[in-house]
């Protein structure tokens, strides 16, 4: 005769036995680790951002709602959440690089990042083209489509193209969507906007160097973020100032993308006198020394 409590024991052992067993059959692929963790922060931000708009923004515009256009709390709730998956793509490399990352980070990577810095900021160009008075709905598409194919050859490159260390080529996709949807902020005429978003979408996929956000940089762009989302919240509840300080925000923001690529050109050109110049001292060495 089997005591019962026996043979309950004895099935939970085998149990514990056999997860064990599968713990330790399971590819390392399939492990998230903390960094991955926060890569699908990322994602779930850049999704949430999505709701929003469409939520807030555009469903009320399409109903027929007296909160018409780019409705305030929803853009900034929308834009805000960009902002933390920007905070998340941030520490999640940080947090790769100290730690350690599982085979698929990279893929995780640039999936999340497609979401919320390719189809969220793409998606907040067409909602705009649907609402804003003086916008074409079907150009609008078009720029939203360009921004989207951006981000996704931008994000493709990134996994083929080894750059010199601490550089990226072409501007980040995190900073593109900020300064794409900073430009929609704005609250521009229709075409300056549109050649603006454009032109976003072309860094996106320049050759123009940008600096990885590292050290003091890393620490620049986190309260950078923080201030915005700060700028976005006064916005939102009407606070004094607050339109004045998001416009600020995003005027800065639009002028850091311009003026990045003009820094990097300028950099690029002394490079190439210099080494030029070198060269062309080398050689009329080695002449001196022939004669």
């Amino acid at each position: 005769m089997i005591d019962p409590d026996t043979r309950a024991a004895d099935w939970a052992a085998d149990a514990e036995a056999d997860a064990a067993e599968e713990a330790e059959e399971m590819p390392l692929s399939l492990r998230l680790s903390i960094a991955d963790a926060l890569t699908l922060g990322n994602a779930t931000c850049g999704f949430m951002a999505v709701y929003f708009t469409t939520t807030g923004i555009l469903i009320p515009h399409l109903t027929g709602s007296t909160e018409t256009g780019m409705a305030r709390n929803s853009a900034a709730t929308a834009v805000i959440l960009m902002l933390c998956a920007a905070i998340f793509d941030l520490f999640d490399g940080i947090v790769a690089r100290k730690l350690r990352s599982s085979p698929m980070g990279a893929e995780l990577d640039n999936l999340s990042d497609l979401i919320s810095f390719g189809l969220a900021p793409a998606y907040f160009v067409l909602v705009y083209g649907m609402v804003a008075d003086d916008a074409q709905q079907k150009v609008s598409a078009v720029a939203a489509i360009v921004v989207l194919l951006a981000v996704v050859l931008r994000l493709a490159r990134f996994s083929c193209v080894t750059m010199k260390d601490g550089m990226f080529q072409g501007m980040p996709s995190p900073f593109g969507a900020l300064t794409v949807v900073s430009i929609i902020l704005l609250e521009l005429p229709f075409i300056p906007t549109l050649l603006a978003i454009i032109g976003t979408a072309w860094l996106m996929v320049s050759r123009v160097e940008y600096p990885k956000p590292r050290g003091v940089l890393a620490a620049a762009m986190l309260s950078w973020i923080v201030g915005a989302m700060a700028m976005l919240a006064a916005w939102a509840f009407d606070a004094p100032g607050g339109q004045f300080l998001l416009q600020a925000g995003c005027a800065l923001q639009v002028v850091l993308g311009a003026v990045i690529p003009l820094f990097a050109t300028a950099r690029r050109v002394n490079t190439f006198r210099g080494n030029r110049r070198e060269s062309r001292e080398a050689r009329q060495a080695e002449a001196a020394q022939l004669r």
